[in-house]
């Protein structure tokens, strides 16, 4: 009878080991996002192999496309803003006209074509598509020292034009008072369907998706370590990236970190998070960007969302419109240019669009859209993320191993606590709330975020943390 109850124990003890043993190996197995093998170009995909040339790419602009788009600014309907509404309801036609009438009188485009066109620029086909990126190594190097080479990833309605403030102090940082203790080798693509970059001819093309083609360009460039940054979109790219890749990903840096995964604890924390902080590991700073929370985020979130709802639902039917109108597409991206900077801005007749950029960079960025006529394929990436619902994707369920810095910027429009990001990057280094700024920060505060990428890849390189992940 003992010996019964002895082999029964046994059994017991051989089960529970194997379902542990079934756990443990699962969830290693589970910690790695797959790399996704798609291939993105018009019909059937030809038998031969992928020609991997990499050919200069310089932005240039027809007298043709030049004159279509003037006719079009003459001929402009605008629609009368009702009395005293700033930009509550929207982007204000007394300031757009403004902005259209400098942008036909004063705009020089061919010197902003100059401009964009002073940093390399390349075309690569990655998976059926042509991929775009600006490729800037160093102009000099400390003694004894090599370039580190940095992914930046830029996001929607911005381009790869976003990083053109902040890529010499990361490629030059001594010339600009900057530690040359880290110096980068700056590789910043375009989106697939943004900018200069081909769009995907098929459906499905989704974050996982522009994660696995940069990839391929990192290792295709020869770069089998690396940093990868970025904010907006380029947050879930660079992330997945990390998912992805955690062996060749040194350090991600993000200056938007959201979390879709929500348990039971983060719902406790906004029901109490404001009463005892302490328990939830909320800083002071966390507590008054959070609360109250109906106000600073549910209703933010209803109030800033319904493009996000379109994009995600009926991109194409919006997109015609914005597509075929240079001036509703500036009051469709100019609006997010205000808001998304400050909220506090839309109390402002001009919605306080020139307080942190000028003219030149918003209608530049704008032009990246118009000349290249991606409005329509940007905003299809939002419903290629989120048409299958929020959280039931792989990579939400997965955590990020790799060691990750995060520059949290006071306005930007959702606030993510180092205590709820822990959860989904398990390996923060350093965590840090920004003096100013928002959404759009290499573009508004570029000192801020390359100081705060230098620290960070200082902490991981000084520790070599990427080596005991």
């Amino acid at each position: 009878c003992s010996s019964l109850a002895g082999i029964m124990l046994l059994e017991v003890f051989l089960v529970l080991g194997a379902v542990i043993i079934y756990f443990l190996l699962s969830k290693k197995k589970e910690e790695i996002l797959p790399f996704k093998e798609g291939w993105w170009g018009k019909g059937q995909k030809p038998d031969t192999e992928e020609d991997t040339t990499i050919l200069p790419f310089k932005v240039e602009t027809t007298e043709e496309e030049l004159s279509d788009l003037f006719r079009r600014l003459d001929q402009a309907r605008f629609t009368e803003p009702l009395e005293n509404s700033c930009f509550h309801y929207g982007t204000n036609s007394v300031y757009l006209r403004k902005v259209v009438s400098y942008w036909k009188n004063q705009f020089n485009w061919k010197k902003q074509v100059e401009v964009l066109n002073k940093y390399p620029q390349f075309k690569t086909k990655i998976q059926g598509i042509d991929i775009h990126f600006v490729h800037v190594k160093p102009p000099r190097l400390p003694e004894g020292q090599s370039a580190k080479p940095l992914l930046m990833v830029h996001g929607w309605p911005g381009s790869f034009y976003e990083f053109y403030k902040i890529i010499p102090l990361l490629t030059d940082p001594a010339s600009h008072g900057l530690s040359d203790e880290h110096v980068f080798e700056v590789i910043c693509p375009s989106i697939p369907g943004y900018g200069f970059s081909e769009a995907p001819h098929k459906k499905d093309f989704n974050s996982v998706s522009a994660a696995s083609i940069f990839y391929e360009l990192m290792l295709r460039l020869g770069f089998n370590e690396f940093y990868a940054q970025g904010g907006d979109w380029g947050w879930l790219i660079c992330t997945n990236l990390a998912q992805m890749a955690p062996n060749h990903m040194k350090g991600l840096h993000l200056n938007l970190a959201s979390v879709t995964n929500m348990g039971f604890t983060h719902l406790l924390s906004i029901l109490l998070g404001r009463y005892l902080p302490g328990l939830f590991g909320f800083q002071d700073e966390d507590v008054r960007r959070m609360f109250p929370f109906l106000k600073k985020v549910l209703y933010r979130i209803l109030l800033e969302s319904g493009y996000a709802h379109i994009q995600a639902t009926k991109p194409d039917t919006v997109g015609c419109g914005l597509n075929d109108s240079p001036v509703g597409l500036a009051a469709y991206i100019l609006e997010k240019f205000s808001t998304w900077t400050d909220l506090e801005f839309h109390n402002l007749e001009d919605g306080g669009v020139e307080r942190k950029f000028n003219l030149d960079d918003l209608l530049t960025n704008i032009m990246i859209y118009w000349v290249s006529g991606c409005i329509v394929s940007s905003m299809r990436f939002y419903k290629e993320n989120l048409q299958k619902g929020i959280g039931t994707q792989k990579h939400e369920r997965l955590t990020v191993q790799v060691p990750t810095g995060i520059a949290s910027f006071p306005n930007e429009v959702m606030h993510t606590p180092q205590a709820w990001a822990q959860k989904k990057y398990t390996n923060i280094v350093s965590f840090n709330f920004m003096p100013r700024g928002g959404h759009f920060a290499a573009l508004e505060e570029p000192e801020l975020l390359a100081e705060d990428i230098l620290q960070f890849v200082g902490k991981v390189e000084k520790e070599q943390l990427w080596r005991k992940k």
